[in-house]
């Protein structure tokens, strides 16, 4: 069978990879699918975020677009930051559909909290022109910009930022480390076997996964140096205030627990989930769980306090997410139960919390917070 009409990105990612001596890193890879202008998956034209599965023609779902209270909760801890630390600015990074920042905008308008600016970072021009139209009504208090300011004094918010970010793939096969990386696939050997553009391809490599996984058995994991220097950047710039990251993830020892085996990396079309992201490039997703104890530690070494880590469910209830279900239509209550169940958003996601200046308590922490496990 001959191969399939190669697409414009798959065209770019294999000149890329001949450019390179015929291989690329994972990260690489990553960040050309997802990120190439005008054809990665997050700089072209299509739905991405969605309500509802299988009706919206979306390809995944956040916390926000689950329910408007994750906002609204998330708005009195960036009150209690705002006050706390003496600022008047918010600054977004990757805000996506533009559903939270509308809901944190709306939220504090109504308790009374008067911003000087709202900022929006965010990399996709797509997504950018569809927050503008979505956030209109807030006129001038909304800016965009597309690189990293030269400092920054206010909240900093990331809402499943951290995941997006390409990691490096290490592989561990009969007890030798190599670095996995993306190649071009050699012609289909049988007729019958569909023709693949890409294909896996393992390197020697000094890098190492911070924790040795207990074991003798092949074991695939992530490092993630490109989060890891995010979050140097922004301790280079933030001279007052602090930053929230939501995502999912885990702390060291469970990152690299030894049955975690395959790795985390996932890819996300139209709310189905696979685990190859040599296939359909620039049409799906590609995620990596964070390792959190490795963003923790980045901040402290780069001068951050960590203020606190924790569960959404923990982070969202300290917030007052009950007291807002309470309050909310029955379909709204609904909705938030996914925010904070265990067996939904409540455990695997997690919040955590950094700061410059004299360490305190965030009220999103007031109780489980959890840094003595990071």
């Amino acid at each position: 069978m001959p191969p399939h009409p190669l697409s414009a990105l798959e065209q770019s990612i294999a000149s890329a990879i001949t450019a390179a001596d015929g291989w690329i890193g994972f990260d690489r890879f990553m960040e050309l699918a997802l990120y190439t202008p005008g054809l990665g998956y997050y700089a072209r034209d299509s739905l991405k975020f969605g309500k509802l599965p299988g009706r919206s023609g979306s390809d995944f779902v956040t916390a926000p677009e689950i329910s408007p209270l994750f906002g609204y909760a998330l708005a009195k801890q960036v009150a209690q930051a705002l006050a706390h630390t003496g600022t008047s600015e918010i600054w977004e990074f990757g805000a996506g559909s533009g559903a939270l920042a509308e809901q944190i905008l709306s939220a504090l308008a109504e308790i009374g909290v008067t911003l000087r600016r709202y900022t929006i970072v965010d990399l996709s021009a797509t997504l950018a022109a569809r927050q503008q139209q979505r956030l209109a009504r807030f006129g001038d208090l909304v800016h965009w910009a597309q690189s990293w300011p030269e400092h920054i004094d206010g909240v900093v918010l990331g809402n499943e930022v951290l995941d997006a970010m390409p990691v490096q793939l290490l592989a561990r096969c009969e007890g030798v480390w190599s670095e996995r990386g993306v190649c071009i696939a050699k012609p289909a050997q049988e007729a019958a076997t569909p023709s693949r553009v890409f294909a896996w391809q393992d390197r020697p490599t000094a890098l190492r996964p911070p924790v040795e996984p207990e074991g003798a058995h092949d074991y695939l994991t992530e490092i993630h140096p490109q989060a890891q220097a995010f979050i140097r950047s922004l301790a280079q710039r933030l001279r007052s205030g602090c930053a929230f990251f939501m995502d999912y993830g885990f702390g060291e020892g469970e990152y690299y627990h030894p049955q975690r085996s395959g790795g985390t990396v996932m890819c996300h079309r139209a709310h189905q989930s696979d685990s190859d992201p040599l296939v359909l490039v620039g049409e799906k997703d590609i995620t990596a769980h964070v390792n959190f104890s490795g963003i923790a530690l980045t901040a402290q070494d780069a001068g951050l306090d960590v203020l606190g880590y924790t569960n959404q469910a923990h982070f969202l209830m300290n917030c007052g997410i009950v007291d807002l279900m309470q309050a909310a239509a029955l379909p709204v209550r609904s909705a938030a139960q996914a925010l904070i169940l265990e067996h939904e958003m409540g455990e695997l996601f997690k919040v955590l919390a950094l700061g410059r200046g004299a360490p305190w308590t965030p009220l999103g922490f007031a109780r489980g917070d959890r840094v003595h496990r990071l």
